[in-house]
């Protein structure tokens, strides 16, 4: 792993900073899903628990008390037992739980003992619960249920691991940095197999194949690979293996796909022309003009103090004169017309998960990541894509943390 222990000690030491006096915070990594009577879902743990301890096992549980300034944090993990591995897999040792999480070994303990623990927070009301509000998994709200059943109250811990999330230390800016390097990597590999005639599927096999040889498996969101006009479905996630999914001279394929490292999400997005650019009449040339400025302007806008909204406005002043001169809007255009063809919002926070957490009115600051993607779609010319690249805002500006290949030279195929 590029991130090690430390990483995930001082999230701890940070988190139980901003915890009140006489407090117990229970974070879980969740279960595994059924996908039919007999298999499970992939497992994936729950991004807060594992922001905390680097673990990526069903069934664990963190607890962090916070008692007279005096923090401490026990991981309750299932045990070895060789029966059940051998029929549900390998169980992490006691001893690699510690090293990984930075956790002292005798504050790890056995699975079993937590139903103990949980009676006894439960049972002392002069102890605050943090539980996560935003956890996708099933036990943080079957707790605060029981919790708050006779009137108490509990506290959601989200609101601190957000505003932790949102600014990213070095060592996670590096992490997105690698997964853009693997994930543009494997777009480049997939370009090969571009021609007429060639299907979504294969060149979704390809993408795929090519993340996960390069140690990426579990991917940040669904792979999206879309011939013409396709690519006006923004999330197209099923390939096709005929009819509009197979690549035609003359359109193009737009792909939209991220890899992970140690956790962490890229979220690229390149367009291919399917065959040389017909004359200076070409629409797919003259938008590919267009998403080239909105790029510009985009990573020229993104600095501490600017916004999301700010951001979006000055893409629709650009977006909306240049419609306007291809007689798509008025000149006295508005926001309402431009959207017509601006279809998403231009940006989003970029970590843990592919679209992270953190509050749209929210100033940029240094640190944050940026999935920065300014797309325009136009179904009277029978083309419309989005070009994609990931940022980190500095002091001064932003910086790449993938390439922002956007020329005609990469983008012209088969």
């Amino acid at each position: 792993m590029a991130i090690d222990s430390v990483f995930f000690k001082q999230n701890r030491e940070r988190f139980a900073a901003a915890l009140p006096d006489r407090t117990a915070a229970l974070l879980f990594s969740g279960d595994e899903k059924h996908m039919s009577r007999d298999s499970d879902y992939r497992f994936f743990c729950d991004r807060n628990f594992y922001y905390l301890t680097g673990l990526e096992r069903p069934g664990f549980v963190l607890v962090i008390e916070k008692n007279g300034g005096v923090v401490t944090s026990k991981i309750y993990a299932p045990a070895r037992d060789s029966m059940e591995e051998r029929w549900h897999g390998k169980r992490m040792a006691f001893e690699d739980i510690s090293a990984l999480t930075g956790i002292a070994s005798e504050d790890v303990c056995d699975l079993e003992k937590y139903e103990e623990k949980e009676f006894e927070l439960i049972k002392d009301t002069d102890i605050k619960i943090y539980l996560d509000n935003s956890s996708v998994m099933a036990k943080p709200f079957e707790l605060k249920k029981t919790v708050e059943k006779d009137g108490r109250k509990t506290c959601d811990l989200s609101e601190i691991t957000t505003s932790m999330r949102l600014v990213k230390r070095p060592c996670e800016a590096d992490c997105i940095r690698e997964a853009a390097r693997i994930t543009e990597e494997a777009i480049e590999e997939m370009k090969t197999l571009i021609r007429p005639g060639v299907s979504e599927y294969e060149l979704y096999l390809k993408l795929e194949y090519e993340m996960a040889k390069r140690s990426s498996m579990s991917f940040a969101f669904e792979t999206i690979v879309s011939c013409g006009t396709n690519a006006f479905y923004l999330h197209h996630s099923d390939p096709e293996k005929a009819g509009d999914g197979i690549a035609k001279e003359g359109s193009i394929i737009q792909i939209d796909c991220g890899a992970r490292m140690d956790g962490y999400c890229a979220d690229i997005s390149r367009v291919f022309f399917v065959g040389a650019p017909k004359g200076e009449d070409d629409k797919r040339m003259k938008l590919l003009g267009l998403i080239q400025d909105l790029r510009k302007a985009a990573f020229e806008y993104i600095a501490p103090g600017k916004t999301f909204a700010g951001l979006n406005s000055q893409m629709y002043d650009i977006a909306g004169k240049w419609l306007a001169g291809q007689g798509l809007i008025p000149d006295n255009f508005t926001v309402e017309e431009v959207r017509r063809y601006y279809w998403h919002n231009t940006s989003h926070y970029l970590g843990l998960d592919v679209h992270d957490v953190g509050p749209r009115d929210k100033e940029f600051e240094a640190g944050n990541c940026l999935a920065v993607e300014p797309g325009v779609y136009i179904p009277e010319w029978d083309t419309g894509f989005r070009i994609e690249d990931d940022c980190l805002v500095t002091e001064n500006g932003c910086q790449l943390l993938s390439s922002g290949k956007d020329s005609p030279e990469g983008i012209i195929a088969g």
